[in-house]
């Protein structure tokens, strides 16, 4: 059977709070901004949804409530992984029970395990969840680094249908392109470099400042995918520097920051993320005002 392949703009969704808790109306406003702006898919409880500061029941409900609101309009792949397999695996069975179409699962952090324990932890997961699988590398997040030789070792299994890539190396990016061939569909894990990874064969990418401009994203993707490559060029230049500075603090400050500034949420965030620096909270309305937005 066909892998499925997630392509486009995939949007890495924040999750909104109000006075401490998860702001559920809030979080289905801008499910339908994505899906009228031409997202292809929706990722809840991914970092961008500060996924490691909801808890089991949270971060679950996030995901019930995503699914119910795309109401199949556009895949849902929820975000389930951990450093524990066991927890990843529960979180994926219940993101599959929840109608999501796919799971996206950071490679474990803190604990580092060998490239052999990746394997394992990978396919555990792809075994037991029984959800198409995007594999998320990371390793300025996660302290590990998975290897090229290593995807492709995964590359076979039927529920591993993906990889989201943001080691920010393009040469280790084309060589997973070289050794995986189309077994995988390799995303853009930095906003930054979806243009270069397409460029070498990657299909897309899992966004943070899509969450603002979520059409310029898709249209750049949607561009590329159909061979105009000026116009996703033109695209990707435009979108740079708005790109660049959701980046100048830990992400998803400035993004969050950029929604609540442009009237979408509020501007809440949960310790030990804290709102910005003055400094840095100018140069965002800066961008911002450059880019229309203000």
């Amino acid at each position: 059977m066909a892998k499925r392949v997630f392509q486009g703009s995939l949007v890495a969704l924040v999750t909104p709070f109000r006075d401490g808790k998860v702001d559920e109306a809030t979080l289905k406003e801008l499910v339908e901004f994505q899906i009228k702006n031409g997202t292809d898919a929706i990722v809840p409880c991914g970092t961008t949804g500060e996924s490691p500061t909801l808890d089991h029941d949270e971060h679950n409900r996030v995901v019930d409530i995503v699914v119910a609101a795309v109401n199949k309009r556009i895949p849902v792949v929820a975000g389930t992984g951990s450093n524990s397999t066991a927890e990843a695996i529960s979180l994926t069975k219940h993101a599959k029970q929840a109608g999501a179409d796919g799971a996206l699962v950071v490679l474990p952090y803190y604990n580092k395990p060998t490239q052999k324990g990746l394997i394992e932890h990978c396919r555990a997961i792809a075994d037991a969840g029984d959800l198409p699988m995007i594999l998320y590398n990371i390793p300025g997040r996660t302290g590990v680094n998975m290897l090229p030789e290593t995807v492709a070792q995964l590359a076979d299994h039927p529920n591993i249908v993906g990889m989201k890539e943001a080691t920010g190396n393009l040469e280790q990016m084309t060589q997973d392109i070289v050794l995986c061939g189309d077994k995988l569909s390799f995303l853009s894990g930095d906003d930054t470099l979806t243009l270069p990874l397409m460029a070498v064969g990657g299909r897309g990418i899992i966004s943070v400042v899509a969450n603002i401009v979520p059409k310029d994203v898709a249209d750049m993707t949607h561009a590329f995918l159909n061979g105009d490559w000026k116009r996703a060029r033109e695209l990707h230049l435009k979108l740079f520097p708005l790109s660049q500075a959701m980046f100048i603090e830990t992400n998803p400050i400035p993004v969050k920051t950029a929604l609540a500034m442009t009237g979408k949420i509020r501007e809440e965030f949960r310790l030990p993320l804290c709102p910005m620096t003055e400094a840095n909270r100018k140069k965002l309305e800066t961008a911002l005002r450059a880019y229309g937005l203000l």
